[in-house]
């Protein structure tokens, strides 16, 4: 593994009404990892991950990306850059196939503008052909693929987890921010898909998730960092961090 920082977040602030979500955070993702983010409820994660995806903007610090400086950005650039980000709630599009919704995701796609529909029809049908296909091997991966032509609303919650995976990776990312992504999923699809993400953290993709579930963070993840009031409090393996009397204290309880 690398030892250069694919994600560092310096002394990031973030105010809500006068009410501190993030204040003075600072953390690191080394590539090609699974790094988790764990921490009580108000800690301040999910708001972190939208920074960083680009969803809010810091009030103070400073947010790299691949020696690049995101904070402040717009999403789609973020996105094209290489780091996407999954919902915790799945914001499938519900009257879409699932295939539709992976061709959807797909960036540089020349029939995103109306113009080319009409100066380079030819483009956009090349372009809509070759993501169908990319669009299929993915569903292939993520086992999705006998619901290609269904309707994303007719889908399980743990299907709609999988969806959410499958459309990030349509954006071809470096980066994926998983927001608990084995939440309300049954035992059986979350191991899938913690195989699934380990295999492709083995392909060169890294992985910064939020979780929960402290199985699933202590025997997938790579390393583990703690938040609490805003702030990081702990970062290391899992085994350091579950002996850390201030994770105890403040999040794992006795």
């Amino acid at each position: 593994m690398e030892h250069r920082e694919i994600l560092r977040v310096g002394r990031v602030r973030k105010a809500f009404g006068g009410i501190s979500a993030v204040d003075d955070c600072s953390l690191s993702v080394s590539p090609q990892s699974v790094t988790g983010l764990i921490g009580p409820n108000g800690a301040g994660k999910s708001t972190l991950f939208n920074l960083v995806a680009g969803l809010y903007q810091p009030d103070e610090g400073e947010i790299w990306f691949n020696e690049t400086r995101i904070d402040g950005r717009p999403p789609f650039e973020i996105v094209h850059l290489g780091l996407t980000k999954t919902w915790q709630i799945p914001h499938e599009l519900r009257n879409m196939t699932v295939l539709e919704n992976l061709v959807l995701a797909a960036k540089h796609n020349a029939g995103e503008h109306l113009l080319n529909l009409f100066v380079r029809p030819g483009q956009v049908h090349r372009d809509e052909k070759m993501w169908r296909a990319r669009a299929r091997e993915i569903l292939k991966l993520t086992q999705l693929d006998a619901l290609a032509n269904e309707h994303a609303k007719g889908l399980s919650g743990g299907q709609k987890k999988l969806l959410e995976l499958a459309r990030a990776l349509m954006t071809d990312p470096t980066l994926v921010l998983l927001d608990e992504p084995v939440a309300g999923v049954n035992p059986t699809l979350a191991a899938n898909l913690m195989d699934l993400i380990e295999k492709l953290r083995q392909g060169g993709r890294t992985f910064f998730l939020i979780e929960h579930d402290m199985n699933v963070v202590m025997n997938r993840c790579d390393r583990v960092i703690v938040m609490h009031q805003g702030r990081t409090i702990a970062d290391g393996t899992p085994a350091s961090v579950k002996a850390n009397p201030l994770v105890i204290d403040s999040y794992l309880g006795g």
